[in-house]
């Protein structure tokens, strides 16, 4: 210790662990350290630089809640959060995306068929799809947790005029894996920029937009869970996502269509008379 200099720090740093470390702890922390201590030799960061660095993590800490997950956001803004997706991505099956920080768990359940519109404003949209495994069969009372934000672009868990499950539902698909419900269009909205991630956005010069776009937790027995998200094809934030969250395969096209052409059997039957939008989005599961 007493000869630790900027040169062999890391090298220290990795021979300072007990002799009982699980391996793969040990692994990952030197890898850590060691890109950390790269990076500031490499910028030769100075006091004042990683004083800001942590005052930005010491007031992420102070405004995260249950609600509001601010080191989720840090990572999805960095990157991290999708880099990490698509590292454990296969391209047989559907694309994970990013989870956000406003997921809200233990959400009411969602018949087949049903609505999570409701009262408000926008237009309908009807979604329905099946799950598959790779090998194309279906796979039986999926069970899809399904999340979006109001028209107003803000999330329940943000905004104190919606009931907390206000646009989630958890649905069952049906015996052949088919589910279907009802929404408003989701729209495009920024992250929360007035915390730090905000500050890191300002300072990068870069906006706090997302595409819009529905969340999508799909989970069934024997196969991998699957966390990702959906978005139109005609969205003005499609290739400017701040989250990096957007993948080629997630990319789906919602089609107008007249009243008359609403299906039977949906919550909303009889009650739509103007043209809707449809869209038809298949998942597809890894097995385990």
């Amino acid at each position: 210790m007493r000869n630790v200099t900027v040169e062999n720090i890391t090298e220290v740093f990795a021979e300072y662990f007990g002799k009982d470390t699980d391996p793969r702890t040990r692994e990952v922390l030197v890898a850590m350290a060691r890109h950390m201590h790269d990076f500031a030799r490499e910028v030769n960061l100075t006091h004042d630089e990683w004083r800001k660095g942590l005052a930005m993590l010491e007031h992420a800490g102070r405004i995260t809640t249950p609600e509001r997950n601010e080191f989720v956001l840090f990572s999805d803004v960095l990157g991290m959060s999708s880099l990490v997706d698509m590292m454990h991505s296969d391209p047989a099956a559907t694309s994970s995306s990013v989870l956000g920080p406003f997921h809200v768990s233990n959400p009411p359940p969602l018949e087949m068929g049903g609505d999570m519109k409701r009262d408000f404003g926008g237009p309908v949209l009807l979604v329905e799809g099946q799950v598959l495994g790779t090998d194309g069969k279906a796979i039986p009372h999926a069970k899809i947790d399904i999340w979006q934000t109001a028209p107003n672009g803000m999330y329940s868990s943000q905004d104190p005029d919606q009931d907390i499950n206000s646009f989630h539902g958890l649905m069952t698909a049906d015996e052949t894996g088919h589910f279907r419900f009802t929404t408003v269009r989701p729209v495009e909205y920024t992250v929360p920029s007035d915390g730090p991630v905000g500050e890191l956005l300002d300072a990068a010069g870069r906006h706090p937009w997302r595409p819009s776009h529905l969340h999508y937790i799909v989970t069934a027995p024997g196969y991998r869970s699957l966390v990702t998200e959906i978005f139109p094809d005609d969205d003005p934030y499609l290739d400017q996502d701040t989250v990096f969250g957007v993948r080629d395969d997630l990319v789906m096209t919602y089609h107008t269509k007249p009243s008359s052409e609403f299906p039977a059997g949906m919550a909303l039957s009889g009650k739509v008379n103007e043209p809707f939008l449809y869209v038809k989005f298949d998942v597809i599961l890894l097995a385990e």
